[in-house]
């Protein structure tokens, strides 16, 4: 069976290229088109003698899929709305099928759409879709003098989006709400964050926001190393357990994260490390491992605040005891940071070293010389098995105070680093 994905564009009813009129006109009663009861009805130009079955949940779309073919269906059409790939069904259905399967027919995208209408080049404008996302993932885009395209839902109509604008900061931003593109009724206006938060105004549904962010001073950072005092923490103003802003940017630096890795933080403490590893880094996973109550609510705190919702995940429980009960999602990370061990730091080291793939990255700190020493023992070990290249490094940190009106630097404990990779062929 073939499997057609045709976009139907930014229209009342749809503007077709000859392909995809091509494939509508040559389908059977055996074959299926499937899409929303709205996206059948944009088709109203390009009749065809197809079943028009509404689309079904995507966690029972494979095995219809499958049922289908088993009952003859030669061709299925699944209609998109704008691109298919470009924030639409089209990269579902790439994960789950074939290639050779599958055939995309191009529109254009409500964001193309949007940016026309307001004279934006796509390259200057970052797109964030929150359509089906928390609202709060949209914290990590806001700082200033930044264009914003946004895919919006139910919650996250434009009144949200200003509330977002000024609690980052940034009230004095533009907000453009394009209603209705492509349609008889398209309205495109413009706001101002401060007063739109409590608008009452009716906005249509089917809108893309456009936000051009203000010059103000933004809460959420635009570069690694977060102040202190932005975290909630068990002791307040940034003191509690949290790994300090000039060891984490060296942790930051040690862990090397890349697109697509899964990391695990043990010990996480208040989250410092995780935060800054998920807020810099969204196509990696984070999970976070903490069984304290106070710095696990200090951790999902942070996790709230700075809109960590789709790739840091929290479990509250002691290592190596939460290992077991970690998903497939979660499991088997290819780098992994230890901040704390409650004792347990021999264990932890031998088993997450036993889970590592080749080229696999463990960085691990130590403030006593106790939990130094233990380290030591397994960078020994690694030393005789040979598998591992290891770099390690100690930092202190003088910090200035004021003292009696005179500027002094006081010294903190000094930390040590120890980064392995694990040799092998990844």
């Amino acid at each position: 069976m073939k499997i057609h994905v045709i976009g139907l564009g930014v229209h009342q009813f749809s503007h077709l290229d000859s392909a995809a009129q091509n494939v509508l006109s040559k389908l059977s009663q055996e074959d299926i088109v499937l899409g929303s009861p709205r996206q059948h009805d944009m088709l109203v130009n390009y009749p065809h003698a197809a079943k028009r079955i509404d689309l079904p949940k995507l966690s029972q779309l494979k095995n219809n899929v499958q049922d289908w073919q088993i009952d003859g269906v030669k061709s299925l059409v699944v209609l998109a709305s704008g691109d298919p790939l470009f924030y639409g069904i089209g990269a579902w259905l790439g994960r789950n099928f074939p290639p050779e399967k599958l055939t995309f027919y191009p529109n254009v995208s409500s964001i193309q759409m949007a940016c026309h209408r307001l004279g934006l080049s796509l390259q200057d404008v970052e797109t964030v879709s929150l359509h089906g996302r928390p609202l709060g993932s949209l914290r990590r885009h806001l700082q200033a003098h930044k264009t914003l395209a946004l895919l919006t839902d139910q919650y996250s109509q434009p009144k949200h989006i200003a509330q977002e604008c000024v609690l980052a900061g940034l009230d004095d931003s533009k907000i453009f709400v394009c209603e209705a593109l492509g349609y008889e009724t398209e309205k495109v206006r413009c706001f101002v964050a401060k007063d739109l938060q409590n608008t009452d105004e009716v906005f249509y549904p089917l809108n893309v926001i456009v936000v051009k962010t203000s010059p103000q001073k933004s809460f959420y950072p635009s570069s690694p190393g977060f102040p202190d005092p932005l975290f909630v923490t068990d002791k307040g103003e940034g003191k509690g357990m949290i790994t300090k802003r000039e060891m984490r940017l060296a942790i930051l630096s040690l862990m090397n994260i890349e697109n697509g890795d899964l990391i695990w933080d043990i010990g996480a403490g208040c989250g410092g490390v995780s935060s800054e590893l998920s807020y810099w880094h969204p196509k990696s996973q984070v999970v976070a491992i903490e069984h304290h109550p106070e710095r696990l609510a200090c951790l999902k705190a942070n996790q709230e605040r700075f809109g960590l919702v789709q790739n840091l995940s929290i479990i509250a429980g002691r290592a190596p005891d939460v290992f077991q009960s970690l998903s497939v999602e979660q499991s088997v990370p290819n780098k992994v940071f230890i901040g704390g061990s409650d004792g347990e730091l021999a264990s932890l080291l031998a088993y997450v070293w036993s889970l590592l793939p080749a080229g696999g990255c463990l960085v691990v700190n130590a403030v006593t010389e106790e939990t130094k020493y233990t380290i030591l023992d397994f960078a020994n070990l690694r030393e005789e098995a040979g598998d591992s290249d290891e770099y390690s490094l100690q930092l202190t940190v003088n910090k200035a105070e004021k003292l009696a009106g005179q500027r002094v630097y006081r010294p903190s404990l000094p930390v040590t680093l120890f980064q392995f990779r694990k040799k092998g062929t990844v």
